[in-house]
């Protein structure tokens, strides 16, 4: 059994926010249907760094985000169209989409007009400034939010300032906020019988992730400060050059920093009274960290996080994102799942990261190819084949 058996989800999401939710519910086992436009489908079919792929309508941005679903095409433009959702609708537990929030109204189909079918419905809606508001109505890309979110503020240094995140972090952060929602209420519906409306905002969901440094500014008068590597928590706790590189050590305990001092040879700085106590070593950071880097710069990276580590002193090597994929932690982990989708072949796809002992989930079937299950998903809803044809002679489908 998997967690979310006999779960179906109409899937109306496009490019990252949206089907990075709906990729966790497939993931835990729901029926995940794609509905996508007849003309090009979901805009991330195109983006991604092999125009083959593109080409062919599977891009590595749509192929990263989309195993275990299905695909239909429909024309919700059209009443034909509507009148095929809504019958999906009858029968769904889940609706998600990351529209504007005007759109779906003007389609005729909003939650109010969902809810009448069926009133069980979990409906989803995630944009970039939420449902109501004086910014609601603005376009939002993951790139707009992390400006306007403080999170860009906080990145880099003095030297490098504002900073974006290196992958789009507000639009993941908003579909992980979103699926866990989903899986809320679908918790309550369960005790109670009642569907619900969920409104997920990509600049409310990136705000909790800032915490600490929020609640430095708002409970304690503090502004950020560009640290760079370093970590404002503690010192000695970022990045340090050592013989061939560079490495990471998060030394946030007082018994971890004089650890720290003694596998070093330094064990003389534990009583200098610039670093002795927590808060004045964190003032002297920038006297603190040439010392250590002149004995890291002996011995080379590797050596020194197992020196570290046995020292119970949390230290890693900075791995390049190929390095990263390939660790033996993450193997072990089963962290990545095979797929292979015909003209591309085999390649690694995320599994669940989330690991449960009982309804475990996984990669089972590859992104789907736009419109491949549109047959079989109106087959059980009563279309003949004769209708089918007309629908798609139409473009409806």
């Amino acid at each position: 059994m998997k967690l979310l058996d006999g779960i179906r989800v109409l899937d109306l999401t496009n490019v990252l926010s949206g089907p990075f939710a709906t990729l966790h519910l497939a993931l835990c086992g729901a029926e995940v249907i794609k509905i996508e436009n007849p003309a090009d489908g979901d805009l991330a079919r195109k983006l991604g760094c092999v125009p083959k792929y593109n080409q062919m309508l599977m891009g590595t941005s749509f192929l990263a985000q989309n195993a275990n679903k299905k695909s239909l095409t429909l024309n919700l433009k059209t009443p034909e169209g509507k009148e095929i959702f809504k019958k999906l609708v009858a029968a769904a537990d889940v609706v998600v989409e990351n529209f504007r929030p005007d759109v779906m109204k003007r389609l005729g189909i909003s939650y109010e007009a969902l809810s009448q079918i069926n009133p069980r419905l979990v409906y989803c809606g995630i944009s970039g400034f939420g449902q109501s508001g004086p910014d609601a109505l603005k376009p939002a890309y993951d790139q707009i939010i992390q400006g306007l979110s403080g999170e860009m503020a906080i990145n880099g240094d003095e030297r490098l300032n504002p900073l974006r995140a290196g992958f789009p972090v507000c639009d993941t952060v908003g579909g992980l906020n979103a699926a866990f929602a989903i899986m809320g209420a679908l918790y309550f519906r369960e005790r109670t019988g009642e569907g619900q409306f969920i409104d997920v905002a990509l600049l409310d969901s990136i705000m909790p992730l800032m915490g600490w440094v929020v609640a430095n500014l708002m409970i304690g008068g503090q502004q950020p400060v560009m640290m760079g590597n370093d970590n404002f928590t503690a010192a000695p706790s970022g990045t340090f050059r050592t013989k061939d590189g560079f490495i990471n050590i998060a030394a946030n305990k007082q018994e971890q920093w004089e650890a720290v001092a003694d596998v070093l040879g330094v064990s003389e700085l534990k009583t200098d009274p610039r670093f002795q106590e927590r808060d004045t070593r964190k003032k002297n950071r920038k006297a603190l960290t040439p010392l250590l880097e002149a004995k890291l710069a002996e011995k080379e990276t590797n050596s020194w996080v197992d020196m570290l580590n046995k020292n119970d002193v949390p230290s890693g090597a900075i791995l390049t994102l190929e390095g990263a994929m390939n660790q033996e932690q993450i193997k072990h982990r089963n962290t990545f799942g095979t797929t292979s989708v015909e003209g591309i072949g085999d390649f690694k796809l995320f599994n669940l990261t989330a690991k449960y002992s009982k309804t475990p989930g996984s990669v089972e079937s590859p992104p789907p190819t736009l419109g491949q299950h549109t047959k079989e998903v109106l087959r059980g809803i009563g279309y003949s084949e004769d209708e089918i044809k007309k629908l798609r002679d139409s473009k409806i489908i």
